[in-house]
């Protein structure tokens, strides 16, 4: 064998070598990358497999973590927080509701029974007196001279106010006489059963000045805002009036019509 021939073969034998090594190498290369990915994938599933436990048990954990300290700030929160607060707070201002809304009734009910509402409700139902209640009559005095007084006793069975003043109509004449406004009372006339009321009357003045002078032998007497009359009788069947005839105001004190 020559020298060539033998070199020719060596070197085919190499690059035969040398393309089988290629092969295995390729060959061993993609068993790894197969291995690999086999072994990726069975890592990923034992990872899985082995972490949904571990998910479980921190879900479990963490839930029961979570679930307390909700469970507890919940429960805590009505509990303690009611206690505490619901307590202080709510159960206070409950309290104090209560207790406000308590005096409250207590003061509008009180005051509702109260004395002094009871009489502006008294007051309120007050009416005018009726002139078919009142005893009327009139007398003379001596003093002053020339004056009458007029009387009213009343006989029914509440009390009742007598309004401004009698009109006193004498001899069935077209006006009344006239009213000495000097004699208007502060307040209103109020007559409870059993009472006297009293109006003056002067007659004539006591220095004869005055004119057109009359005898009277009958009288009317209206009371204010009524059209009811009652006659009455004159001492004596007779007075005489002039025309300096008044008659004051309503008044609960003689002494004050007689002034």
């Amino acid at each position: 064998m020559s020298i060539t021939t033998f070199t020719a073969r060596r070197a085919r034998t190499l690059r035969l070598a040398a393309a089988g090594l290629t092969a295995v190498a390729a060959l061993t290369l993609t068993a790894c990358n197969s291995s690999e990915g086999t072994g990726t994938k069975s890592e990923g599933k034992a990872d899985s497999a082995s972490s949904a436990p571990a998910d479980q048990a921190s879900g479990s954990q963490g839930g029961g973590e979570a679930g307390s300290p909700q469970g507890g700030s919940d429960k805590g929160g009505s509990g303690n927080g009611g206690t505490e607060k619901g307590g202080t707070e709510k159960g206070g201002s409950e309290k104090a509701g209560a207790a406000n809304s308590s005096g409250s009734a207590g003061s509008s009910h009180s005051k509702g029974s109260g004395g002094s509402s009871g009489s502006d409700n008294s007051e309120q139902e007050i009416g005018p007196c009726d002139i078919n209640k009142l005893s009327i009559g009139v007398k003379t005095v001596k003093r002053p001279l020339n004056y009458a007084v007029l009387e009213v006793n009343s006989h029914a069975g509440v009390d009742c106010n007598l309004v401004g003043y009698p009109i006193l109509n004498f001899n069935d004449a077209q006006a009344p006489i006239p009213v000495n406004e000097a004699t208007k009372p502060q307040a209103v006339v109020t007559l409870a059963p059993g009472e006297t009321a009293y109006a003056g009357i002067r007659l004539s003045a006591a220095d004869g000045s005055g004119k057109h002078g009359y005898k009277a032998t009958s009288l009317k007497v209206y009371l204010q805002d009524s059209d009811d009359s009652k006659s009455v009788e004159l001492p004596g069947g007779s007075l005489y009036l002039d025309s300096t005839a008044q008659v004051t105001y309503w008044q609960s004190d003689l002494s004050n019509a007689l002034d």
